[in-house]
């Protein structure tokens, strides 16, 4: 199942950070380039880094200077996430191009990597839901509160990995097909951006 292997890897990525839990340590990817374990754990560590850099953002007494870095280097990581998504929408779509596709099949509201993508995001939820639950100095009431919504969210993870194996296999049988739409992220082209294009006219 699609889904096993990606919980697992995604795992693996935030398990292998929080040794270190700094947000500028290398990334050192176990996967062969250019495999799909590789753009999953390169998905995830993404995700990872920028989970730690929303929380730095927040610091109630954080200056200016420092804060504008680090918003410019979440901006790009958002870009680098959705190429990424894209890239493995790119795997799917080469992987069943030759599939029959039924009469009558439909399209899904989501492709398989966007999907994919929000697994990837609970993976980190579960993992900080977790600790949470094992804080010494949080309160008993604190905690309890968290391991029932770690509850939840092991729960969500099963549901949306069904989901996903099922969406796959719905691809695979010709029962849906894919359609993707590139994200066209209009902020970052200097061409589609009239704050930027406008430094050259």
């Amino acid at each position: 199942m699609f889904s096993q292997l990606s919980n697992q890897i995604f795992r693996s990525s935030v398990d292998t950070y929080h040794v270190s839990d700094n947000v500028d340590a290398p990334i050192n990817n176990p996967y062969q380039h250019p495999s799909i374990e590789y753009f999953l754990y390169l998905k995830n560590w993404i995700d990872t880094v920028q989970w730690h850099l929303e929380d730095i953002i927040r610091e109630p007494n954080i200056d200016y200077v420092t804060a504008l870095l680090i918003k410019r280097r979440i901006d790009r990581s958002n870009q680098e996430r959705t190429d990424l998504v894209e890239m493995i929408d790119s795997y799917f779509l080469d992987k069943y191009k030759n599939v029959k596709v039924a009469d009558n099949a439909t399209i899904n509201t989501e492709s398989p990597a966007w999907a994919i993508d929000r697994l990837s995001i609970l993976a980190l939820k579960i993992y900080h839901m977790e600790q949470e639950t094992l804080r010494n100095d949080a309160t008993e009431k604190h905690k309890e509160e968290c391991r029932k919504k770690l509850n939840v969210l092991l729960e969500q993870r099963v549901d949306l990995s069904t989901a996903i194996d099922q969406l796959l296999d719905d691809i695979v049988s010709g029962r849906k097909y894919m359609k993707v739409y590139k994200q066209m992220k209009m902020y970052n082209d200097p061409s589609l951006n009239p704050v930027l294009y406008a430094k050259n006219k």
